[in-house]
């Protein structure tokens, strides 16, 4: 399923190679299945477009527009378990997504250099990483948010058919192409329609529809399904979906707020040829997840500031000059940007940190004193405080980063438990920082 912007749902282009003749006859059955070995490699493209409008507070409609193109290949690593395929390595070709949200405007894509990415499938979800280099975010949601194919596999029955056949397609399958996190009424029915030659090849038609309402990211949601897709006979595989939907925003009530529609269209080549991905290409490559391939890409341009960041540690908000990260367990670090003159010695920032804890009547158990802990021309002073405030005791970890365009002063309150590993993420962060001019300096 693809999503744009906060409304998700994957669409549709009818109407294309929808009238062929039937080269079946009526009791000729189908095993329609496509096996994802290790080693399988695919290309897939996209395409989405979706308009539509939302209620806003206070009672205003916002128009919704969007597109995306994807184009990439994608080879099979490990062979799929169950109904699963764990895990893949893709390269995108391109990924160019636009939307507009009233007068709002915003272009995502993914950086040339990290395109290689190996994607992991966990719970229904895509985990992507590049063995190239650090992600962002958004740029996890772009992988996050485009449909795995491999998964579509439930749209197939599990037994042979005929024409004129129904079955169910999976849950699964179904959250694949509406983004639903969890499905709560309804289903999706398909329906072999009929076979016929495309390109002197026999694919089989099927047909697909129906309504199903749970939650999203965005909260309740309700979307209505309508497309078909062909199963190429010879090479067995899914070669080509297309889906008209409408994604509507329910209320607690189960009110529409809002809807937008959208047209997706897929196809797929089987058994790709790409010298980027065979063994050879590959050899070397790190292919399995680790401490530094998964780390996350902070880059905040109108505040000057990038950084790397553990996965376990998320951004909780971006205010001012200040940057909050919280990690699960209830430790939190502020990283405050500041011009270079304005950048405290280390010594300086220590007595302040100080005196803050002794005005808020905590006591301060242990002191260690600042120290240089990286050179010119990226300087970086560290010390730590350990402090006891209202009975509940914490480390405070804090770092002084001062660099030609500027400085930042990075403060962490890391809990006892998991401490040296805590310690261990703060300091990696403080050494990957780096300080630029900004693009909307703060005034």
């Amino acid at each position: 399923m693809q999503k744009i912007g906060n409304f998700s749902f994957a669409f549709l282009v009818g109407g294309i190679l929808s009238t062929w003749p039937t080269t079946a006859g009526a009791e000729e059955s189908f095993l329609l299945r496509e096996a994802f070995p290790a080693g399988y490699v695919y290309h897939v493209s996209t395409r989405v477009e979706l308009s539509g409008s939302l209620s806003m507070p206070p009672d205003k409609n916002q128009t919704v527009t969007g597109t995306s193109a994807i184009d990439y290949d994608e080879r099979v690593l490990d062979a799929a378990t169950g109904a699963q395929v764990p895990k893949t390595v893709r390269i995108y070709r391109r990924i160019d997504f636009q939307r507009t949200m009233g007068d709002r405007q915003q272009d995502s894509t993914i950086r040339p250099q990290v395109r290689r990415l190996v994607v992991l499938r966990h719970k229904n979800a895509e985990v992507p990483f590049s063995p190239d280099g650090p992600l962002t975010l958004r740029e996890i949601d772009l992988v996050r948010i485009d449909v795995f194919t491999p998964a579509l596999a439930g749209l197939l029955p599990d037994k042979s058919v005929t024409l004129g056949d129904r079955w169910t397609a999976s849950v699964p399958a179904v959250q694949e192409l509406t983004d639903m996190e969890r499905i709560d009424k309804g289903q999706v029915d398909c329906r072999l329609e009929q076979v016929t030659l495309l390109a002197k090849r026999r694919h089989a038609r099927v047909a697909f529809s129906g309504t199903v309402r749970g939650t999203n990211e965005d909260g309740p949601n309700e979307q209505q399904l309508d497309g078909y897709f062909f199963f190429d006979l010879e090479s067995n595989h899914l070669s080509y979906l297309s889906l008209h939907g409408i994604s509507s925003v329910l209320d607690k009530e189960g009110k529409v707020l809002g809807s937008v529609e959208g047209r997706f269209v897929l196809s797929r080549q089987a058994h790709a040829q790409v010298p980027d991905l065979t063994e050879e290409a590959l050899k070397g490559v790190t292919l399995e997840p680790n401490a530094d391939n998964t780390l996350l890409l902070y880059d905040n341009t109108e505040l000057g500031i990038r950084f790397l960041y553990p996965r376990r540690w998320h951004v909780a908000s971006a205010q001012g000059n200040q940057v909050a990260l919280d990690e699960p367990k209830g430790s939190g670090l502020l990283l405050t940007v500041e011009p270079a003159e304005r950048v405290p010695a280390g010594a300086q920032f220590l007595s302040e940190s100080r005196e803050f804890f002794l005005k808020q009547k905590g006591k301060v158990l242990r002191v260690d004193e600042p120290r240089r802990v990286q050179a010119s021309p990226r300087e970086l002073d560290h010390f730590a405080l350990d402090v006891e405030v209202a009975g509940q005791r914490a480390l405070m970890d804090y770092y002084v980063i001062r660099q030609a365009a500027g400085g930042a002063t990075l403060a962490g309150r890391l809990q006892p438990t998991d401490l040296p590993a805590l310690q261990k993420d703060v300091e990696n962060i403080a050494r990957s920082a780096v300080v630029e001019t900004p693009v909307h300096p703060q005034k």
